[in-house]
């Protein structure tokens, strides 16, 4: 990571390790370089508390997910992520904290990713809506299809924005991608736009939580990785945007949040955010938030490899 930040230094696979995104999380409303207002919210504390018996976990558990084949470690040190892309606006603010001891993880660096509006990821735009080449689909019986019995290794990867391989970039554009700072209560703050879909995924946002690493001039620096999640939205929000342009021209057929596979099906604890909006102006603006409980001793990479049992400070 090469920029310095601009504020204050300061369906279903419920086996794998599962992490906190229950609790008593804030919205706040912030610009870029400004201060944060933060307001909580009685649904979200009334709903946080752990329905579990452990005495070692202060809310309620859920699952990793797959960190999807277009992550990149963009170098963006930055809160507003949106570089003119037209959409919904959207605040998202995420609260970080130890899902043991229910303390702030203060100073750990969150990336979000998502595609655009109209289903494109930065870096991936020669590979078409949410990765999967755009065009029309060919129509009729193919004319050259293969018969006998297919040999050799079973191909690997999954649907854009799904599970899989890491896919190499294909060109420099970096919008709707960021990393910034955890304040001294847990606290982060993205500005964005309401995402839109694609073939195979339901609308969502990627994150994970990086800890144990250095804040320099260049950046951040070293740690490791203690959450790789995604963030959903109802589809009463999604529906709303659909009318709204640029949303209104996605011609790609759209997954809903029970058809998506990779949405654990366990509401707020599986990553569905608290949104805030009029619902008869939802282009006026979306706010988000959810509180994201971590392990910090972990590393959860994605659950496409194996976590660790605990991991090296730096």
């Amino acid at each position: 990571m090469t920029e310095t930040p601009e504020g204050p230094v300061n369906k279903r696979d419920l086996t794998r390790r599962e992490v906190v995104v229950t609790g008593g999380a804030a919205i706040a409303a912030v610009g870029v370089g400004g201060g944060l207002a933060v307001n909580a919210f009685a649904d979200e504390a009334a709903s946080g508390a752990s329905s579990s018996s452990s005495s070692e976990t202060c809310y309620t558990l859920t699952s990793e997910t797959t960190e999807g084949p277009y992550y990149i470690d963009a170098d963006k040190i930055r809160q507003d992520v949106t570089e003119d892309e037209e959409g919904i606006p959207l605040t998202l603010t995420l609260k970080v904290i130890d899902a043991e001891t229910c303390m702030p993880v203060k100073n750990a660096a969150v990336d979000i990713w998502h595609c655009s509006a109209l289903g494109i990821y930065s870096g991936y735009e020669a590979m078409g809506s949410g990765g999967g080449g755009g065009g029309t689909p060919p129509t009729g019986a193919p004319t050259d299809a293969p018969s006998g019995t297919p040999t050799g290794e079973p191909p690997t990867g999954g649907p854009g924005g799904g599970g899989g391989g890491h896919a190499e970039p294909t060109d420099d554009e970096r919008y709707l991608r960021g990393t910034w700072k955890t304040d001294k209560h847990g606290y982060v703050t993205f500005r964005t736009v309401f995402p839109g879909w694609y073939q195979g995924r339901c609308v969502h946002i990627h994150v994970k939580v990086h800890v144990d690493g250095t804040w320099t001039d260049a950046g951040y620096e070293g740690g490791h990785t203690c959450h790789t999640g995604q963030l959903f939205f109802d589809e009463e929000s999604v529906l709303a945007s659909a009318e709204v342009a640029p949303y209104s021209t996605n011609e790609a057929t759209r997954t809903t949040l029970d058809e998506d596979t990779i949405y654990p099906d366990n509401g707020h604890a599986g990553g569905l955010l608290y949104l805030k909006y009029n619902k008869r102006h939802i282009a006026k603006g979306v706010r988000a938030h959810l509180t994201l409980g971590v392990a910090p001793d972990e590393t959860n990479d994605s659950t496409d490899t194996p976590p660790s049992a605990s991991a090296s400070a730096g």
